[in-house]
């Protein structure tokens, strides 16, 4: 009986392998062995450089780290799991601590931080020429797109997150389009297979598969890959300390766009300061100022809930309203923040395990937190 009951488990483990093999749905293994991302996962995956130049060192203040952190910080930094903090202010590194072992030379995932870095690198085609402008059809770029209703979408439809297409972006199913894109290895099939289920440019949706889609359209536009693009553009004029890292699909594949650059507190700072300065660093302009002022403006297209989407602009967040001030900021699923206070010449950067499930007013809870530490470290009002 025994023996009849393990030939019959293996008769079935080897039908769901065949299955799962048939329909390219493998990836579904790595995804149950590692269960949940993390900030740690760079050697998981193939991943590609971002070369780094000429380090530009961050001017220290003279009253850095002299500020005493709150009780209550501390007690938010413990039980989320933060590995660093920093703040800058006045183009002045102000405060900064990490957690775990970590340091200034840490790499951690970006996670959705990495939308930005995207929506930065359409900004940098469009300054180059590679990009006429965003109202340009995908098609134009990809010729998938030239049939059908996706024939009516355009990059900037894909910059608001209202493509309209069928994205599955469920985090917890080992199934979703998602859990596949970080564990599977064909982006380029995956993401070019969907279907329009909406009218393009009408509704907001957030899509990870949108944001894949934008890097397809720089690399075909400027004939490079992401990340040597991103480092000829960006990473080295802004004079990064430490290369970059860019996980990919496969050996020699495609970049995880939506997600998955990795990088230390630091020089993910620097991409703050380059939009608090609209586009310009050390009075050159990298990527041009009209698109910098479009990306952080809401569409406030309808979303989920059929409220104006104030807090979105081209893969940019966006806090309408702290204390009399407009933010933007950046963010990663597991709380990665780069917050912008272009008013204050403030940037705050936090990197962790956990980010809070408390939403407020559409935005996860704990940004407010960082916000009135970050704040009150470098002494603003």
């Amino acid at each position: 009986m025994m023996k009849k009951i393990l030939l019959f488990l293996l008769g079935l483990v080897t039908l769901v392998h065949v299955i799962l093999w048939i329909n390219g749905k493998t990836f579904i293994y790595k995804a149950l062995i590692y269960n949940y991302v993390n900030i740690d996962d760079l050697e998981l995956f193939e991943k590609r450089e971002v070369a780094a130049s000429v380090p530009q060192p961050w001017p220290i203040s003279s009253t850095y780290n002299k500020a005493e952190t709150s009780s209550y910080a501390d007690s938010i930094h413990q039980e989320l799991r933060s590995v660093a903090f920093l703040v800058f202010k006045a183009d002045s590194l102000t405060y900064e601590k990490y957690w775990e072992g970590y340091s200034d030379s840490s790499y951690s995932n970006s996670f959705s931080m990495a939308k930005s870095i995207v929506s930065m690198l359409i900004g940098a085609a469009i300054t180059d020429g590679f990009i006429k402008s965003t109202q340009e059809p995908v098609s134009n770029y990809l010729p998938e797109f030239k049939e059908g209703e996706k024939s009516k979408i355009r990059i900037i439809d894909l910059l608001r997150m209202s493509s309209g297409l069928s994205w599955d972006e469920s985090y917890s199913s080992p199934f979703s389009m998602t859990t596949e894109a970080y564990y599977g290895s064909d982006l380029n099939r995956l993401v070019k297979s969907q279907t329009v289920t909406s009218e393009p440019g009408q509704r907001y949706n957030y899509l990870s598969g949108d944001t894949q889609l934008l890097a397809f359209i720089v690399e075909k536009a400027t004939g490079k890959r992401v990340s040597e693009y991103l480092s000829e553009r960006v990473w080295k004029p802004i004079g990064a300390t430490y290369p970059a890292f860019w996980s990919l699909d496969q050996k020699d594949g495609m970049e995880k766009a939506y997600c998955c650059v990795y990088s230390n507190a630091r020089d993910f700072a620097r991409i703050g300061k380059l939009y608090m300065d609209n586009g310009y660093w050390n009075g050159k302009i990298l990527i041009d100022s009209t698109y910098i002022s479009e990306s952080l403006s809401a569409s406030m297209y309808p979303d989920e809930e059929n409220k104006p989407t104030d807090y979105y602009g081209f893969q940019w967040w966006i806090l309408p309203e702290y204390k009399g001030r407009r933010i933007f900021y950046a963010r990663g699923i597991l709380g990665q923040y780069l917050f912008v206070s272009p008013q204050d010449r403030l940037i705050i950067v936090r990197l962790g395990h956990i980010r809070t499930k408390e939403k407020r007013d559409n935005q996860p809870a704990d940004i407010w937190w960082y916000l009135d530490e970050g704040f009150r470290l470098a002494g603003v009002d």
